[in-house]
Parts: C-alpha cells; structure tokens; sequence
C-alpha cells in the first residue's frame, strides 16, 4: 500500500495585512502595515495581499490603501525583490475597481484584483449589494478593462461547501462559477471556505472534481477559514486532490471585516457570520509552512523567518494568536540542533 500522494512543491500567498488585519478592533499603523509586507517578501514570499479599495466608511481598516501601495511599490529594502512579486488588492465593487485601475496607471497599483461571487444567492446579495446576474455583468466589463492596464484578475467562488445564511450547498455548482470565472476572462480562481464548514473528505471530492474539469493547478487556490478548527485537516486534503496554492494568514488570524474600529461601530460583516468574534480566521500561515516543511514539501520561503515574523505579529496585534508552531518551533532533526 503506497503513502499519501501530494505534491512536492506548493505556491503560498500570504493575505495577513489584509485578510488578517481586516478583523481587528483596532486601527493596525499604516507603519506596522508596510513592515510585515516588507518582512513577507524577505522571507520569501511572492504573492501578498495587501489592501482592499472598498468604501473606508465602512472598513476602515483599509483607509491607507494608497499611500500603503505607494509606500511598498518605494520601499528600499524590498526595492531588489519587489519586481517578482504580486500584489493583490480586493475590489468588490465597481468603485473600488475604478481606484485599483486608477492606482495601477500612476504607476503604485496592484498587480492582481479579486472579484468575489457566492453560489448562495442571499449570501452573494448580503455580500456585494448585487444579485448574481448584477454582479456576473459588472465583472464581464471590469475583467477587460483591468486587462487593458496590465491587472490580473481573481475571481472568488464563495460558499462551496455551505452557506452561513441558506445552508447546505451543491459542489457541482461552485464547479459551473469556476469554469464560468474562466469564460469571461479570470485569470485564476480562489476556492474559498468563507465561514469553516468545509469538512476534509468533501474538500477532496471537490478539488478532485476541480481538476477532472479544469486541470491546470495554476489555476486554483485554496482558502481555508478555521471556525471550525478543521484548516489544516482541509489543506492535507487539498493537497491529496493535487492542489499546489494556499492562503493562510500569520497567527490564523482575519476573517471577515470588524463591526467595530478604534470604538467606533461600522458596517462590517454583520451577525450572521459568527456568533462569536473570537473564534473566526483563517489557516495559520506558520503551522501551515512548518508542516509541509517536515512533509518535504518546498514552500519557498524561509520557514525560520515566517516563525520570527509570526512572533511579532503577536505584539502588534497585541495578544496571543493561534499559531502553536510559533510556541513549539520546528521539529528538532538532532539534539544539538534542526539539522
């Protein structure tokens, strides 16, 4: 009987400055913002997800956006690696697509955007303020004109595996998004576990059935939440589908927008996420790359460097995070050392 089969080298985006900051209560320094960037692209990561050009009335987190894309585009400690890597910001809207395309022609912009369409309807609705056909219409005349300044687009399928407002969900349709996704132009696609109820068996069936249709790895990431605890179950079994990309955030931390900043209530999610605040976030970037280290798998980036960088996370976001690798460290190979 042979061993688990999965592949040997994966692609990491690491999404903490904004997935991962887009959830504190708190205004995270625009100082603070470009350090952990810079600090990602020196350990080795070439994909980073760095604002969202969304309304910062009602995510204020993101009211840096500009000036945090300018500054990193400027940054001289990166200004030697900045050239290979890509940048992503969020643009729900058509408005903040319009900043993004705006931004990407003075020269600081992001490289990639994300659109994002959920397989429930009220979901997508709650979401984006548009019905589904509304918002597949938005994004056949937004793909080209993010194309025509040099932008790649991401399209997001949400709500795969269930549906924190309707319920249960049929894999088969978040295939039809994907594939529809790539018919008007995205050039690849986030597969995303917005609220933790993706179970380990039905996230191998549907990557499986992912690339049965569309067998270009390149062309999907994985995006797994861990509201239920079950983030790095999900990765292993995305990686025995034969997924090669994943997301994760530094100390498991995000989720969705805080309904609350610096005392201040603003739009946010809403309720229906989460009962508790607490217990949203995504997969733990460094449990994530310590793990596939130890299974052999070439990540990319300096495991030693995402821990150290994980540490400090903790002290700017000024508690413990999830992270049990940043306690435990790597398995030791000796006893005088990892060997």
């Amino acid at each position: 009987m042979s061993g688990l089969q999965y592949p040997k080298k994966v692609v990491l985006g690491d999404i903490t400055v904004r997935d991962g900051f887009q959830h504190e209560e708190k205004f995270i320094p625009t100082d603070a913002k470009l350090w952990l960037a810079e600090q990602l692209v020196l350990a080795g990561f070439k994909r980073v997800e760095l604002t969202n050009f969304g309304n910062p009335r009602g995510m204020p987190q993101f009211k840096d956006a500009d000036e945090l894309l300018q500054r990193f585009r400027s940054s001289k400690k990166i200004a030697h690696l900045v050239k290979d890597v890509e940048v992503t910001a969020i643009t729900i809207r058509e408005k903040a697509a319009d900043r993004a395309i705006q931004a990407r022609k003075e020269g600081y912009g992001p490289d990639r955007i994300l659109f994002m369409v959920s397989t429930s309807e009220s979901h997508h609705r709650k979401n984006s303020g548009l019905s589904l056909a509304e918002y597949w219409k938005m994004c056949e005349e937004y793909i080209p004109k993010a194309h025509e300044v040099g932008i790649k687009v991401c399209g997001t399928v949400s709500t795969i595996w269930g549906c924190p407002i309707e319920g249960p969900t049929e894999l088969k349709k978040a295939v039809e998004f994907t594939k529809r996704w790539l018919d008007i132009g995205a050039d690849d696609i986030e597969h995303a576990d917005h609220d933790g109820s993706a179970p380990p068996n039905r996230v191998y069936d549907y990557f499986s059935m992912i690339l049965d249709e569309i067998p270009d790895p390149t062309k999907h990431i994985a995006h797994f939440h861990v509201t239920r605890g079950w983030g790095l179950a999900n990765v292993l079994a995305a990686l025995q589908a034969g997924i090669t990309h994943y997301e994760g955030t530094l100390g498991g931390i995000g989720g969705q927008p805080a309904n609350f900043v610096d005392g201040v209530p603003v739009a946010g999610t809403g309720s229906y996420y989460y009962a508790d605040p607490s217990i949203v976030g995504l997969v733990c970037m460094e449990d994530m790359v310590v793990m596939m280290d130890e299974m052999g798998i070439d990540t990319g980036v300096d495991v030693d460097k995402v821990l150290d960088i994980g540490r400090w996370v903790e002290r700017i976001v000024g508690r413990r995070l999830r992270s049990e690798c940043v306690r435990t460290g790597r398995i030791p190979k000796s006893m005088t050392g990892r060997g």
